[in-house]
């Protein structure tokens, strides 16, 4: 069937060569505009779902629709990289190309949209670097654009990696563990320059976190997953303590990155 939503997912089913099930039928709607965040422990299947969600991983089964098309049934090779430039994707890890400077780096996320011949040779036109300048002065480092990237602090580079997905134009944004590598403190900047993007550019956003004092800041809604299944679906405040107790597990103590 076609669905309406701008993405819905039903029942969507990953099982690893190990015999390893880390979705069990996940299904879910996406509003266009959304700050969606998915919660829960290492291996409940965050990660997982997100590289489904745009064919870095092949799903054992189930349905994905974005904007209309069922995704999973596309095969083209030219077909999957015109999702994926659609479908932003920011890792934990930055990602980046060390050497290069960042102006270059942000550039990298045209490389979809180039030829074989320009992407050899890294030819970007004016109005592309102006684009790309645009994009860093967004997320605050447009000062930046001629640094090394292995001279930026942690905070900076996740900065770099938003304003590179972002020459993209993509529809969604997937941040998976985007500030889990970042000290407390620089977790909120990071943060504000995604709700920024969100907000302002009205791109959709769909982060896995682990904090809990990040999700209940910014997120619209909230999933939580728990061995491959979702345990939780509802808005930030909804998530009581007895919640936080079922969905992470008796004893776990919330950590808080507030005043940090």
């Amino acid at each position: 069937m076609v669905t309406e939503k701008f993405l819905s997912i039903r029942n969507l089913k990953k099982t690893y060569g190990n015999g390893v099930q880390a979705l069990k039928g996940v299904s879910f709607d996406v509003e266009q505009g959304e700050f969606l965040v998915v919660i829960g422990l290492s291996g409940s299947g965050k990660s997982t779902l997100m590289r489904c969600l745009n064919r870095l991983q092949e799903p054992t089964a189930g349905e994905i629709f974005f904007q209309g098309q069922d995704i999973g049934k596309i095969q083209k090779s030219s077909e999957i990289r015109a999702l994926r430039r659609k479908m932003g994707m920011i890792f934990q890890h930055f990602n980046l190309i060390p050497r290069q400077n960042v102006l270059k780096n942000v550039l990298m996320g045209r490389l979809g949209q180039k030829s074989n011949f320009q992407s050899i040779l890294g030819i970007f036109s004016e109005e592309e670097k102006q684009e790309a300048l645009q994009n860093l002065k967004l997320v605050g480092i447009a000062d930046k654009a001629l640094l090394r990237a292995d001279q930026m602090s942690g905070g900076q580079k996740q900065r770099v990696a938003i304003a590179r997905a972002l020459m993209q134009k993509p529809s969604v944004l997937l941040a998976d563990e985007p500030v889990a590598s970042l000290d407390p403190a620089t977790c909120h900047v990071v943060m504000d320059y995604l709700k920024k993007v969100n907000q302002e550019l009205g791109i959709t956003v769909i982060a896995n976190l682990h904090f809990l004092s990040l999700v209940r800041k910014y997120a619209t809604r909230v999933i939580a997953l728990k061995e491959g299944q979702i345990v939780f679906t509802g808005r930030p405040e909804e998530i009581t303590q007895e919640w936080f107790q079922k969905i992470y597990g008796e004893g776990a103590q919330d950590v808080s990155t507030d005043g940090l």
